[in-house]
């Protein structure tokens, strides 16, 4: 089955939230690189580089269907656990992609931003690292945001002790903090919230991927692995969220539904 439904589909109007028009902020957990591989008969690490074309894939897809962020989950905080040979040639193949990509971004009129805790990273691959977000940071057309050492729980913390540091300071009163001033602490906070998060691979779970921001997305997890995530199989997770109801927290009762 290619993709699973968290929730009833039907054509809905409704009172309150505004009608589904297309998600604008996508997420995508990108994953089963390696087992990709392995079905194949391949090392691991031949999978992540074939997903390097299906990174393409959704980026002219977005570009093509008005979505206006897509972030994807490259490298978790936790994946450093990983084997040494697989990592390294992840920090290799980041390396490439950003040489290799990075003018074709901005000929195209995306705008490259890259979130997470780059404290761990080479500093020579920072300094890339800002010089392709500098390079492409005017582009309006699509923003690619690309999660590397990242993780829900760092995001949260982080915008927690900016927090905390302007309130000590006196620049924020504690007591005007609420969910809006937050989450413009957050590393996605130049970003439309999230709307649909996609994961490949077959695995149900989030890990630890944008926690504050999913509190009102749409999930859609798909068995198909990434290297063989294509635009065909972006538009049925977009065709899925088209005809979800989405509640932002109403009750059924509260929502009129009616059949186009």
């Amino acid at each position: 089955m290619i993709g699973k439904r968290l929730n009833a589909a039907k054509k809905t109007s409704v009172i309150g939230p505004a009608p589904v028009a297309g998600p604008k902020h996508v997420a995508i957990i990108m994953d089963g690189n390696g087992r990709w591989a392995q079905k194949k008969g391949k090392i691991r690490t031949f999978g992540h580089k074939a997903g390097v074309e299906s990174v393409r894939n959704v980026v002219r897809f977005a570009r093509k269907n008005a979505i206006e962020s897509l972030t994807l989950f490259a490298f978790s905080s936790e994946n450093w656990k990983r084997p040494e040979e697989e990592v390294s040639v992840l920090m290799e193949l980041f390396n490439l992609v950003l040489n290799s990509e990075a003018k074709r971004l901005h000929k195209n009129g995306v705008r490259l931003q890259v979130i997470g805790d780059l404290s761990a990273f080479d500093s020579k691959l920072v300094e890339k690292i800002r010089k392709a977000e500098e390079m492409t940071q005017d582009n309006a057309d699509l923003i690619l945001n690309i999660a590397a050492n990242y993780g829900g729980r760092w995001d949260i913390v982080n915008a927690t002790k900016q927090l905390a540091n302007q309130v000590k300071a006196g620049d924020i009163d504690a007591e005007d903090i609420d969910e809006a001033m937050f989450t413009r602490f957050t590393s996605t906070a130049n970003l439309p919230e999230l709307d649909l998060l996609i994961r490949t691979g077959g695995e149900h779970r989030i890990s630890n991927f944008l926690l504050w921001q999913c509190a009102y997305a749409e999930l859609f997890f798909t068995d198909v692995l990434w290297p063989d995530f294509n635009e065909d199989e972006f538009q049925r997770a977009v065709d899925d969220f088209n005809v979800r109801q989405r509640r932002f927290g109403l009750t059924g009762e509260q929502v009129i539904v009616s059949d186009d």
